[in-house]
């Protein structure tokens, strides 16, 4: 459905109404506290993306085009914030859809809202693989996407460099979050499925705010633990590593993507050298048009590094891939956009 706003200026006379194509797109996510690094740059690379498409002239819908109108909202990655954004936005009779959400529990409080009302949204760039194996058997017609790596994926790849790099034992260290948690069994799954070949001397957990960890490290250097397997957000990944290093402890940390995020890399410092974690996207100019897209985001922000190069990336992938479901729908409709992203045939 275009949206039509009609615009009337009076100046003693009455001017002709001037129509103005648009449609609504919500990004959400915790555009301040711990988890700002993912959310920030997630929403600046779905800004760049709208942009671009914006500045020409929009998305075309049939003989029209359409731009996107954004609405922002920083749910801080609480819970309880995030269900009440949701709320609103499903309340909006004309939004088209929704980009975001980081945080796994935020997405499991507030994403019922916005299927009870069929609006299409692209979980992006994280949120655990629990934000989508929440539906299965409870929703028929879903509304909710998600192209980021299965957590279980990345799960899988922490354990096979744990077992390629010779490690018999391994502490695994997990917030306390929906994420973390998750983390903590798709690592204990994947660790069954490749035949037990690390032994778990250790499992922690610890809150997120937390800044000693010596009691978890203390536990994990007891049981000999040569590496640590970890699932947990930015400023608590670097606290586990600024305390193994005050402690001697050399076991490397090996975790989810999350490990990248600026705020472990700026408050662990050298304690972080030695991290791995797996990642969809570096920022480093190896294509094209990762070349273009690093360059882009640097001018438009004024900056010299992007806080989380995967989160930029993969907000810019989800305007575009929403525009092309936009324009395959030939619609602004959010149940039509629905049905071209599962049968999306722009490459």
């Amino acid at each position: 459905m275009q949206k039509f706003l009609a615009i009337l200026v009076t100046f003693g006379l009455s001017a002709p109404a001037l129509a103005a194509d648009s449609l609504k797109l919500a990004i959400t996510g915790p555009f301040s506290g711990g988890s700002a690094p993912m959310g920030v740059s997630m929403r600046d690379g779905a800004k760049l993306a709208i942009n671009e498409i914006n500045s020409k002239g929009g998305i075309t819908v049939g003989k029209a085009k359409l731009k996107i109108e954004v609405i922002e909202r920083d749910d801080e990655a609480k819970n309880e914030r995030g269900a009440l954004i949701a709320q609103e936005l499903a309340s909006m009779p004309d939004i088209s859809g929704v980009i975001g959400s980081v945080n796994t529990g935020v997405v499991m409080a507030g994403d019922r809202h916005l299927e009870e009302k069929g609006i299409t949204k692209i979980i992006t760039p994280a949120a655990g693989s629990a934000s989508m194996t929440q539906w299965v058997g409870k929703a028929q017609d879903l509304p909710i996407f998600r192209f980021a790596a299965h957590d279980g994926i990345q799960a899988s790849m922490v354990v096979e460099e744990a077992i390629k790099r010779n490690f018999k034992k391994v502490a695994i260290f997990h917030d306390a979050t929906n994420y973390g948690v998750s983390g903590r069994d798709d690592l204990m799954n994947q660790i069954k499925k490749q035949g037990d070949k690390l032994q778990v001397v250790a499992t922690e957990k610890f809150n997120i705010g937390d800044k000693d960890m010596t009691a978890q490290l203390l536990r994990a250097k007891q049981g000999g633990a040569e590496a640590i397997l970890i699932w947990a957000i930015g400023p608590e990944l670097a606290a586990v590593a600024n305390g193994k290093a005050k402690m001697g402890l050399q076991a490397p940390l090996i975790g989810g993507w999350t490990l990248s995020m600026s705020n472990f890399i700026d408050n662990a410092g050298k304690n972080g050298n030695g991290a791995l974690m797996p990642q969809t996207f570096i920022e480093d100019p190896i294509t094209p048009k990762a070349k273009s897209f690093i360059e882009a985001y640097h001018k438009t922000y004024g900056v010299t590094r992007i806080p989380s190069a995967v989160s930029a990336a993969q907000g810019y992938d989800a305007v575009y891939l929403f525009a092309a479901a936009v324009k395959q729908a030939g619609s602004g409709d959010t149940k039509k956009i629905k049905a071209a992203l599962e049968d999306l045939k722009e490459p």
